[in-house]
């Protein structure tokens, strides 16, 4: 009888701390609440990457350091304050008259934001801005629905 009584009284915690309202093991729970630029919870959220080749590996010309963060700094940043995350990277393109691909000097921009027509055409305006910069063909955009919690 005893085994049974301690049986109960841990199916019965076992229960109550599963009706609690605790993330699940490994996920982090919100930590802002009621900012309306980064709110608790999400929905409608996308996040889009966009990869720009600087120049070449290995032979100069191209975009430097100082004209990549002119670049952020006039283009990027004012359409996206709330953040944004720049990774270096290695990248490889072959254009239509190239008859092998060129390794390239890479940056991608990571943005986070909550869907609108005014966010995709602000994503227009850098693709643009930087095609129009440095003759590139293209600047490839990669957009995905995206679940954030700050």
């Amino acid at each position: 009888m005893k085994f049974f009584s301690g049986l109960i009284v841990v199916v019965s915690l076992m229960a109550a701390v599963g009706c609690t309202d605790v993330p699940p093991r490994g996920v982090a729970p919100a930590t802002l609440s009621g900012d309306a630029a980064h709110p608790d919870a999400t929905t409608g959220w996308v996040r889009t990457e966009l990869y720009f080749g600087l120049g070449p590996v290995g032979q100069t010309g191209g975009v430097d350091n100082v004209a990549w963060q002119a670049f952020l700094d006039t283009q990027v940043t004012p359409r996206f304050p709330s953040g944004l995350t720049v990774v270096d990277a290695f990248g490889q393109w072959q254009g239509r008259e190239q008859d092998h691909p060129e390794h390239l000097r890479s940056k991608i921009v990571v943005l986070l934001y909550k869907d609108s027509s005014m966010a995709r055409a602000s994503i227009d305006a850098i693709r643009t801005a930087w095609k129009t910069k440095t003759g590139d063909e293209s600047v490839l955009r990669v957009t995905l629905p995206a679940d954030v919690s700050f």
